[in-house]
């Protein structure tokens, strides 16, 4: 049997599980602010995997996907150790915001410091009571507000664990994606600790599809990592990885009319919808710049000049980037008008 797990000065014992809530700071009134957590502790020794979401205060699916994963876990039956974090921006949450109060994105601001901004502090109380705690990371999020994306995983790949974890979540796509300055990925590679980031859906939303492919993603990692017993059945979704992605930008102020959707395959040149001034004036074309498929796109029509439209990854097997995701799709059992 394992030795009981330390966590903000508490212990808990092997086969239990424990809600917690760490001080974090206080409001403008005094009143106490408060990050939620869950630790569920296995009897046996193990991997400690956190999973988080809510690093920007407005990105709700992730919130659910913790919740629904929570509720699947026994601690009878894990090995190691669930660590899980709900909301990490309480600030942003309580206020619908992506942001901390003065205005800075919590993902740019780790590893933190324990003098610094606000939201270096609070970067700085993540890390030292949680994130140091922790051998593995699945960090959640969505699209920023009114845009969407499709369920894809970012990480970087030259690291084996973070591979499989990658490969095993069951994302129709994988971007291997650059380590950005400050942000929780950036912090916990510095540390040795693997991470992927899974991206589904937008701000302020609840998409079936992104939340369920999100909890169903996390039992393949733990499986994976030999936390909960290997599955038996069909084979899961193989990805595809992406070898760029880029965003499309409106050329012209106006009313956004889109076409494509997301998952769908782009040829280079196609016409992926038009934007229009208010009187219907001479329409501008929205044009594929290469072939690939719609990972991300806006999801409100009012576009100024210069605004991201549309994101395309390309892939050296396009087709079978296409039949991933239509894999995937029918796998769990949602209609594609839902994406």
């Amino acid at each position: 049997m394992t030795a009981p797990f330390a966590i903000a000065g508490t212990q808990v014992a092997p086969g239990s599980r424990q809600v917690l809530q760490l001080a974090l700071a206080q409001l403008y009134t005094q009143s106490p602010l408060t990050v939620p957590l869950e630790v569920v502790h296995g009897k046996q020794p193990g991997p400690v995997l956190l999973i988080c979401a809510a690093i920007h205060g407005d990105e709700l699916n992730g919130i659910e996907i913790v919740n629904q994963v929570l509720g699947k876990i026994s601690p009878a039956r894990l090995k190691g150790t669930l660590v899980a974090v709900p909301v990490v921006n309480v600030f942003g949450f309580i206020h619908k915001s992506r942001y901390l109060p003065d205005r800075r994105d919590l993902n740019r601001c780790f590893p933190g410091s324990e003098k610094g901004s606000l939201g270096s502090r609070v970067a700085h109380f993540f890390v030292d009571e949680i994130v140091s705690k922790c051998s593995h990371i699945v960090d959640l999020h969505t699209g920023a507000i009114h845009r969407a994306n499709l369920p894809q995983i970012r990480a970087k790949l030259d690291c084996t664990v973070t591979r499989q974890m990658a490969e095993s979540f069951g994302a129709p796509i994988i971007l291997d994606a650059s380590i950005r300055d400050g942000s929780l990925r950036a912090v916990a590679e510095t540390s040795g600790v693997p991470v992927i980031l899974y991206e589904a859906g937008e701000a302020l939303r609840f998409d079936p599809l992104a939340i369920k492919a999100g909890v169903r993603g996390i039992i393949n990692v733990m499986r994976t990592l030999g936390m909960l017993k290997a599955a038996s059945g069909k084979p899961r979704v193989t990805p595809m990885i992406a070898k760029s992605s880029t965003w499309i930008r409106a050329e012209q102020d106006g009313l956004l009319h889109l076409r494509a959707r997301l998952g769908d395959r782009v040829r280079k040149g196609e016409c992926l919808g038009t934007i229009t001034a208010p009187l219907g004036m001479e329409p501008c074309e929205v044009i594929a710049p290469k072939n690939g498929i719609v990972i991300g796109c806006l999801t409100m029509p009012l576009v100024n000049e210069g605004d991201a439209v549309c994101h395309i990854a390309t892939f050296d097997e396009v087709k079978q980037a296409e039949l991933s995701v239509e894999r995937f799709v029918d796998e769990l059992d949602i209609h594609p008008e839902t994406l």
